[in-house]
């Protein structure tokens, strides 16, 4: 199976092109096609030396069975119209439409089986946010646009999986946010797919507690007591091997990670930086509770390496190879 996926390629005064752009080079078991403005992408490819040729994916043509092999030193194209001309570094609010067009596109294309997988190059929320749009990110936005009720943001460097119980919340709104009935929806949700997408069989899941030694018996902190180990216990009684409320200064001590195929960190800045440290140049961001397969890069859109060419391609590499072997199976 050659499988068709769609790369977006996030906010245009961002490395997100340009990435787009040295992926194209590569040899690549797929059918790659590229969300964005084909000026910007060949402007792109001047500053930064890219040598390859633009070609425009015609989707009413192409929304067949058929799925080509990608050829090196080329890229299909769809075409999407900047609003206003984008130069590296710079952001411009009014460009925020262009980027949730090439989203909108993307989970279209996925919903009605055009595209296989959709992997995203970075944008840029504070931006999106200046232009009036309440954005918190591709992963609450792509749950929204395909009515997902729960998605499941997770990162993985391979053999190290952590998933979120919240996401993109101020810290001060974390412990309001998590519920017996959210966590236990979130360890269902990746227990399934690390069973269906990962080819996991009884996926062990390791949950972090909240606060510092997982709140010390609830000297330092009773959310452990009142909410993570009754979620925790109810997770074991419905068949999901969950362990828990871990302290999360030491759950990723190798010998005890050893014994998990995942980790439920409770918000953002607990889990993430680990993976990140552990293998940032390969480290790929992964929604789950989608009904299509989504993948990112970890990092964000690096204004002060965009037209460079010195932004590395690692992560949206790493990105692109899961999306295509998710896709397969």
């Amino acid at each position: 199976m050659i499988p068709r996926i769609a790369v977006t390629s996030g906010e245009p005064a961002g490395v997100g092109p340009e990435l787009c752009l040295t992926l194209a080079t590569r040899a690549l078991e797929c059918e790659l096609v590229c969300l964005g403005d084909p000026a910007l992408l060949a402007e792109r490819a001047r500053l930064t030396g890219a040598q390859l040729s633009l070609e425009p994916y015609a989707a009413h043509a192409r929304r067949d069975s058929l799925r080509r092999a990608h050829r090196p030193g080329t890229l299909l194209v769809e075409p999407f119209a900047l609003r206003v001309p984008s130069a590296p570094g710079r952001l411009d609010p009014r460009n925020s439409p262009y980027v949730l067009e090439l989203l909108d596109r993307a989970v279209d294309g996925a919903l009605a089986g055009e595209f296989d997988a959709v992997v995203t190059a970075p944008v840029h929320k504070g931006v999106i946010s200046d232009a009036g749009v309440g954005f918190l990110g591709h992963t609450e936005y792509f749950a929204q646009r395909a009515h997902a009720a729960h998605p499941v943001m997770m990162l993985t460097t391979g053999t190290l999986r952590v998933a979120l119980a919240t996401t993109h919340l101020p810290l001060k709104a974390v412990s309001g946010a998590l519920s017996v009935e959210s966590l236990c929806e979130t360890a269902a949700i990746l227990a399934r797919e690390l069973e269906q997408r990962f080819h996991i069989a009884a996926p062990r899941i390791a949950v972090l507690g909240l606060n510092p030694h997982a709140g010390e018996g609830g000297y330092l902190g009773d959310e452990e007591l009142g909410v993570i180990g009754p979620a925790v216990r109810r997770m074991q009684a419905s068949g999901i091997r969950a362990s828990g409320p871990l302290p999360a200064d030491t759950a990723f001590v190798p010998q005890l990670l050893a014994a998990y195929d995942a980790v439920l960190a409770m918000y953002h800045d607990q889990g993430l930086p680990v993976v990140k440290y552990a293998g940032f140049d390969r480290a790929v961001n992964v929604t789950l509770g989608l009904p299509f397969v989504r993948t990112s890069v970890d990092h964000g859109t690096a204004l002060d390496l965009a037209g460079t060419g010195r932004a590395d391609p690692g992560s949206l590499a790493a990105a692109l190879e899961l999306a295509v072997e998710l896709a397969r199976r």
